[in-house]
């Protein structure tokens, strides 16, 4: 049974996903945010081009849930930026609440009252700016979710051993999932799943829209540590999550992006003009290894 939670003035929790062409997924995610929290909410559909009509679909069967047509792919870090951006006149004029903010992928589930306990958890930690639940991926296992923030060494030697040396020490740094049962702070929090404060989301900025998609949730968390806030993970607090279901089939696409990502983010904190040779390195380093992957996957 869900805690009772209350949230300023009992106003409603706004949750933003993005979808597209969820399908059976979404109806799955609405009922279960019904059952992870206590009070009422307000759940924003940023529609990135669905095809599926499921989005529209729930909206008219939902009075909680509203379709917000971004206009195209936008990614996930715009789309979430559009859904976030949809509310503020509502959290300006008081109708939501306007201390936390829950952003979720489509394809988890909640289990009860997970969301209420991260509603506990951020405010034990109260200069926290995000906090995420535990994901267990379905099978008994837990995904590493709150990691430490890649460096430029541990991002390189995880890319080139991870396959061939599971149990290398720079993949170990990397994933940062020693411990996935305790309460704590951590570099950065998946982006399936977070509470967030409002008042650090606006004073970050939200979502660095360069990154179409993948380490958007690294920069973010990276960015609210540098802005004197923290990352907690909560272990309590439990979702479940068909990890990658959207993206499956679409390896040859996705990987390239998911390399691009990682040299934006890395790029971006070795900006000197000195570091334009291990730049350049890495640049090349990452394309041909996307190349590689992409092969793979085809095979």
């Amino acid at each position: 049974m869900s805690r009772i939670v209350t949230t300023e003035n009992s106003r409603p929790l706004a949750v933003v996903t993005v979808t597209y062409s969820p399908g059976e997924h979404l109806a799955a995610f609405l009922d279960s945010v019904a059952e992870g929290y206590s009070g009422e909410t307000l759940t924003v559909l940023a529609d990135n081009g669905s095809t599926d009509g499921v989005p529209e679909e729930a909206t008219r069967v939902r009075s909680d849930v509203e379709f917000l047509p971004t206009g195209g792919n936008l990614g996930y870090g715009r789309g979430m930026n559009a859904g976030v951006r949809a509310l503020q006149e509502r959290k300006e004029q008081e109708l939501i609440d306007g201390e936390f903010l829950l952003l979720s992928n489509p394809d988890v589930t909640f289990d009860p009252g997970a969301i209420d306990t991260l509603v506990e958890c951020a405010r034990r930690w109260p200069d926290a700016a995000a906090v995420g639940p535990r994901i267990d991926l379905g099978d008994g296992t837990t995904y590493p979710s709150a990691r430490a923030v890649p460096t430029m060494r541990n991002g390189i030697g995880h890319a080139l051993f991870a396959d061939l040396w599971p149990g290398n020490p720079w993949s170990a740094a990397y994933r940062d999932d020693a411990d996935m049962e305790t309460e704590r702070a951590a570099g950065w929090l998946s982006g399936s799943c977070l509470l967030v404060r409002w008042e650090a989301l606006e004073a970050v900025g939200g979502f660095d829209e360069r990154y179409f998609m993948y380490m958007e949730d690294v920069d973010l968390g990276d960015r609210f540590a540098r802005a004197g806030y923290r990352n907690v993970y909560c272990p309590d607090a439990v979702i479940r999550h068909d990890q990658g279901h959207s993206t499956k089939t679409r390896g040859a696409t996705m990987l390239p992006a998911h390399h691009a990502s990682a040299y934006r983010f890395q790029a971006d904190r070795h900006p000197a003009w000195w570091q334009a040779p291990l730049r350049g390195l890495l640049r090349v380093g990452l394309a041909v290894r996307a190349r590689a992957m992409v092969a793979a996957s085809r095979r």
